[in-house]
């Protein structure tokens, strides 16, 4: 009896045990056919039952603790920011991969491709400081010939055709630190220049920079289909002058204008008494040259440069007179030199600055001012620059500023980009002119003027890599 009664009960769990499963099985059947049902159910997710392989659509990282799904606090969730959500501990301490909510899921083939596409990504590189590096042999050197590019070259810079014997300067190229410079070549060159005009503007270095810009340009050949075209510009030789104000030549076959004006101060230059050949000038330390304003529209690659003339012998020999404000200089601190060119080249670079917005397709640069050489005296007094050794001094610079610290404050701040050649030729000494002169004077050195091919071919390298 016993026996049967428990069957009996056994029979009768049973069967409330089916009864019950039928009755889940009809509730979610109904809730699934029936949506206005859910409204009186709980939230579907409690019926999930969890396992290591169980997908969670989390729209928040979990914590697994204590065999419970735990949803952090807001304040939680902002600490686990930039933390991996989807490799948490099991209840064996194992680490169970949960992949996350849609939005955050990725198949191992998307994710090598977002891998692939960062890698391709253009990372911005740090700006090339050209003006920091080292001179270094190149077998390549010089870019054109000493003994050709007579069309461009004025015999008076030609070394090869002087009585110099030694040309170890010739064969050196420049290595800025940590970036490379691109080969130069002239018919790049003319190709990235294609319907513009480059146009030099400064005293005779900017000249002897014209000059290696033209050799570089055309290899030093010969080259016939260069056109000068230097009416368009006003640049003509007037009636008992020794040459014109400068030079401009074009290459039709890209449209490309490359010249020089001669102004050594970037000052407008107002003749006091127009009819008096020997009039003095009214030197306008705070307004450009001109020729700047005329043509500056013009223009696309703008470079100016200025130094050397400022000097008491060159202001006697020109007959300028210092004006400020339209109006003679009274101004001691101003009537010093030196101070008169730093206001000049600050209100020239200001000016400049200020027409670049209306002008958008010019680059505008202002190369620091080329180091002369000269020892125990200058031009005039027995000065000399005997040196014949290359980089006898050093072959490095390692400093960031630049040497020409008025021409760098002047343009800091500006769109006006610096051209900074100081220290890089300050060690090549041997690269001058030197006693090696056509007339070749006893005791007359020539340590400011470089040697072509020299020393300005690499700032025209360095210019085109800032192009």
């Amino acid at each position: 009896m016993k026996g049967g009664n428990l069957h009996k009960l056994r029979g009768n769990r049973l069967s409330l045990s089916l009864l019950a499963l039928l009755c889940t099985t009809l509730i979610v059947w109904a809730w699934e056919k029936t949506p206005s049902l859910s409204t009186f159910l709980p939230p579907r997710e409690q019926f999930d039952i969890f396992s290591p392989a169980t997908v969670v659509p989390a729209r928040t990282p979990v914590t697994i603790s204590e065999n419970k799904i735990e949803t952090p606090s807001a304040k939680e969730d902002l600490s686990a920011v930039g933390r991996p959500v989807n490799a948490l501990p099991n209840e064996a301490g194992k680490v169970v991969v949960i992949p996350q909510s849609d939005s955050s899921m990725r198949t191992s083939s998307e994710k090598e491709d977002k891998g692939k596409g960062s890698k391709n990504m253009p990372v911005e590189k740090k700006e090339c400081n050209y003006a920091k590096g080292k001179w270094v042999a190149d077998k390549r050197r010089p870019l054109y010939s000493g003994f050709g590019c007579k069309q461009w070259l004025s015999q008076m810079w030609a070394c090869r055709l002087m009585q110099r014997t030694d040309f170890a300067y010739e064969g050196f190229r420049w290595q800025p630190q940590g970036c490379d410079m691109p080969e130069f070549k002239g018919s790049e060159f003319l190709r990235r220049m294609q319907h513009k005009t480059i146009a030099l503007v400064g005293d005779s270095l900017g000249r002897q920079q014209f000059q290696s810009l033209m050799c570089m340009v055309t290899g030093g050949n010969y080259s016939p289909e260069a056109l000068d075209v230097g009416k368009e510009y006003g640049l003509v030789k007037a009636p008992g002058a020794i040459r014109p104000d400068g030079w401009a030549y074009r290459f039709p076959s890209t449209n490309t204008t490359i010249l020089y004006y001669w102004s050594a101060s970037l000052c407008e230059l107002e003749p006091l008494n127009r009819s008096d050949p020997a009039t003095h000038y009214a030197m306008h330390l705070d307004r450009p040259a001109i020729f700047l304003k005329q043509y500056l529209h013009r223009f696309d690659v703008l470079v100016l440069n200025t130094g050397h003339h400022w000097n008491r012998g060159k202001f006697t020999a020109n007959r300028w007179e210092m004006y400020v404000g339209g109006k003679p200089n009274t101004d001691r601190k101003i009537a010093q030199i030196w101070n008169a060119r730093n206001l000049t080249i600050y209100s020239v670079i200001k000016w400049l600055d200020a027409q670049l917005p209306q002008h958008r397709q010019l680059k505008a640069f202002f190369r620091t001012i080329s180091p002369r050489h000269f020892v125990n005296g200058d031009w005039n007094t027995g000065g000399s620059c005997d040196n014949t050794i290359p980089l006898a001094g050093g072959s490095e610079v390692l400093q960031d500023g630049s040497n020409d610290t008025v021409v760098e404050g002047a343009v800091g701040g500006t769109r006006v980009k610096l051209l900074d050649i100081t220290a890089l030729s300050q060690l090549r000494d041997e690269g001058h002119i030197s006693k090696y002169t056509n007339k070749a004077l006893a005791g007359v050195h020539d340590c400011l003027h470089w040697c072509l091919p020299g020393i300005p071919d690499t700032w025209n390298e360095i210019l085109y890599a800032q192009l």
